[in-house]
């Protein structure tokens, strides 16, 4: 049913409980003309005269009467689930459906959902934390987030902060093995990699060289798929890791972990939060969102300054 239809039923059902084409125009606020037009398609396309009219009254001819009968019924239901949509779409209750990448993202949206949860009770969060990039629709999200521009045509991004990839060592591990110069360093050092589950390959590092980017293979004396796992093997002294920012800055800032060859860190990636149109979107999913935005955007904790990775970078080679 177009809204046309559902216009020129309602014109019809209002006439006949009003008896005045006048009234049912003033109870739908349109014009008398409006109204008329509405009811005279609606006879049109059913091929017959739904009402008596004269100069002062409208009365339902016997075809019109059946229809008020049959139809009233169904356009109350239609109504009440008009209704009910919009009752939920302002409603700070109900699922909200979250996807990001298992890597980095927990620690990045682990204090905002805690906010959140603590702001909106009722809201039930479903989040799903993978690597993989799904199907938007099929999966019924209502917001993700991810390292560069949305998966899918149509989807609103709203970058958030750049994600520095920063190559970091413990000092127990620099003390005993030595700080690498350079890149070409690298492949006589015990370096880290993570593998991807989804087809088992070993992901080289991303690195800076002048202006561009390129990958850098490593040999990995540690391999895994567990961003944890990973980082405690860094911090165990056991490795040189190359670390995302939100994940490192803590630690770095803290002396447990060291910023080394800085002049390759890659910083082009950014995370985004991505989302379908604000216009559609339930009261639940808006706030989540605006939210996400106001305590991410440009966060300080999730980025190193120049001056902070300098500095980190010259204590770790003073304790060597």
């Amino acid at each position: 049913m177009s809204m046309n239809e559902l216009r020129s039923i309602t014109t019809f059902v209002r006439t006949a409980e009003f008896g005045s084409l006048s009234k049912a125009a003033e109870a739908q606020q349109i014009s008398p003309q409006a109204a008329s037009k509405a009811l005279g398609q609606l006879e049109q396309y059913l091929g017959v005269r739904l009402f008596h009219r004269t100069t002062r009254s409208m009365s339902l001819t016997e075809e019109g009467q059946r229809f008020l009968e049959a139809v009233h019924p169904s356009l109350v239901g239609f109504q009440q689930a008009l209704s009910a949509v919009r009752q939920t779409k302002d409603d700070l209750a109900g699922p909200l459906r979250i996807v990001g990448p298992r890597t980095v993202l927990q620690s990045v949206i682990g204090p905002v959902m805690d906010e959140y949860c603590r702001l909106y009770p009722e809201v039930q969060p479903d989040v799903q934390l993978d690597d993989r990039i799904g199907n938007w629709v099929e999966d019924r999200i209502d917001v993700g987030f991810r390292l560069g521009n949305s998966p899918q045509e149509g989807l609103v991004a709203r970058r958030l902060f750049p994600m520095q990839l920063i190559i970091c060592a413990a000092p127990s591990y620099l003390r005993k093995y030595g700080i690498p110069q350079s890149l070409y360093d690298l492949s006589s050092h015990r370096c880290s990699a993570f593998r991807r589950a989804s087809d088992g390959r070993v992901v080289p590092w991303r690195v800076r060289v002048g202006d561009s980017m390129q990958d850098q293979p490593v040999n990995p004396s540690f391999c895994t798929n567990d961003e944890a796992m990973e980082l405690r093997a860094v911090l165990a002294g056991e490795v040189i890791g190359q670390l995302a920012a939100p994940t490192a800055a803590p630690l770095i800032r803290s002396g447990r972990l060291v910023p080394i060859l800085l002049e390759h860190m890659a910083d082009h990636y950014s995370l985004f939060v991505y989302y379908g149109s604000r216009a559609a979107q339930p009261a639940r999913v808006r706030r989540f969102i605006d939210l996400a935005v106001e305590r991410l955007t440009e966060c300080a904790d999730f980025v190193l300054s120049s001056k902070e990775l300098v500095q980190a970078n010259s204590r770790g080679a003073e304790t060597n």
